[in-house]
């Protein structure tokens, strides 16, 4: 059972989880404690350390506590049931997790040199201030964090010193923020408007509607997809063994969106992907980029972000959804293999998939997903996007080192 960090959010596509906290009275009399028997647990998915999750239960209920880190030992004097805790860890994730600005908690916290604390997003780019106030403040300043890591963080917008640590990057690159602001916005900018530079993409005889998520719904039209969609999901069994799902599951998704009438909303398609029981499986990201989109992808994927993001839970999925738009453009829509720098954009921009993994998919060509050459003609069209995405990254690290250099 999880539940959402931000319990205020009622999102059905939010997709920051964290155990429950489960609590345990011992003792009696004089000697009573409650142990946090989850504390960890709890603390990782808010990618803070236990300690200060512990410590923050002891300020708040006037209570010694004794933090065990090497046998998961976090114990507080008196008897607490787990209501009252979790509504003090509802107090600590708002004061110490939740990005001021935009409430997500994919932050970090930052020790700055005048020993100043703050929230750093890794999605808004924004710093918040911790206070100072709070008897946490200094316990952080005496037990600065280390390095903890956070599932789904390991790509972003930020310039990284080394891949190979990518834990000490998250604190190292963040002192590059000044009032709020991160350094590489301006870059980001840069980016963005070289790349929708590139000349558009060539209108084909035909498209003249003006409906973005129109397609050819006619029974001959359906039934070609539907053809194509089972030619490509026979791939997709290739190298799964970690999902021994028979491909039949994926085949009825496809299908199902094919068929409809119109494009599925995201809650439609989510519910149908719970139905079938792959809401955990990376092939399910490959079935939908093959499907979600038609020729107008720049424009929709916009309305995919809160799904594929729910989705979206490892690096396996990220791979999967990069090669399933790999064969949806090289094979169904190769007049948009110009316009394939445009789409990483959009998909880096938008956070579905992370820099390392358009990076590490641009670095060769593969036939797991389509021929050896299509891979590598539609490789050669992204070169603009991963030359700037790399240089983006060398030009992000010197300004990291600059302004660490100059920082107060």
């Amino acid at each position: 059972m999880s539940i959402n960090i931000c319990r205020d959010n009622q999102d059905p596509f939010y997709r920051y989880k964290m155990p429950p906290i489960i609590s345990k009275i011992e003792g009696r009399g004089n000697g009573i404690k409650t142990a946090v028997v989850n504390n960890a647990d709890v603390a990782r998915a808010l990618a803070r350390p236990p300690m200060y999750v512990t410590k923050f239960f002891g300020l708040e209920l006037g209570a010694q506590t004794s933090v065990n880190d090497a046998t998961d030992r976090y114990m507080v004097n008196g008897a607490h049931d787990a209501t009252k805790l979790q509504d003090l860890l509802d107090i600590f994730i708002n004061k110490f997790v939740l990005c001021k600005a935009c409430k997500n908690p994919e932050t970090d916290i930052i020790i700055t040199k005048d020993q100043m604390l703050y929230r750093d997003c890794k999605a808004c780019g924004k710093r918040s201030p911790i206070d100072l106030s709070h008897k946490l403040s200094g316990v952080i300043l005496k037990n600065p964090p280390t390095s903890v890591g956070k599932k789904g963080s390991s790509g972003g917008k930020k310039g990284k010193k080394d891949r190979k640590d990518k834990d000490k990057d998250k604190n190292e690159d963040a002192d590059d923020a000044e009032n709020g602001e991160r350094s590489d916005d301006e870059l980001t900018k840069r980016i963005a408007a070289e790349t929708f530079s590139l000349p558009p993409v060539q209108a084909t005889p035909g498209d003249d509607d003006d409906d973005d998520w129109a397609v050819d719904t006619s029974e001959e039209a359906v039934r070609a997809r539907v053809k194509e969609l089972e030619g490509q999901v026979g791939a997709f069994a290739i190298g799964d063994d970690d999902e021994p799902d028979g491909n039949d599951v994926y085949s009825q998704l496809g299908n199902w969106i094919l068929e409809q009438p119109t494009k599925p909303n995201n809650v439609e398609v989510f519910k149908k992907i719970k139905e079938l029981g792959i809401e955990n499986k990376h092939r399910t990201l490959q079935v939908l980029a093959q499907t979600l989109f038609g020729k107008d992808i720049l424009t929709q994927i916009k309305d995919r972000v809160p799904l594929l993001k729910k989705l979206m839970t490892g690096d396996n999925h990220e791979k999967a959804f990069l090669g399933g738009t790999e064969r949806f453009i090289g094979r169904e829509q190769p007049e948009l293999i110009s316009s394939i720098p445009k789409i990483l954009h959009q998909y880096y921009n938008y956070d579905i998939i992370s820099e390392d993994a358009i990076l590490k998919w641009g670095s060769r060509a593969s036939k797991k997903y389509v021929d050896k050459e299509i891979s590598k003609k539609v490789r050669k069209a992204a070169q603009p996007f991963l030359t700037w995405l790399e240089e983006a990254e060398s030009e992000d690290e010197s300004e990291v080192e600059e302004d660490a250099d100059n920082s107060e």
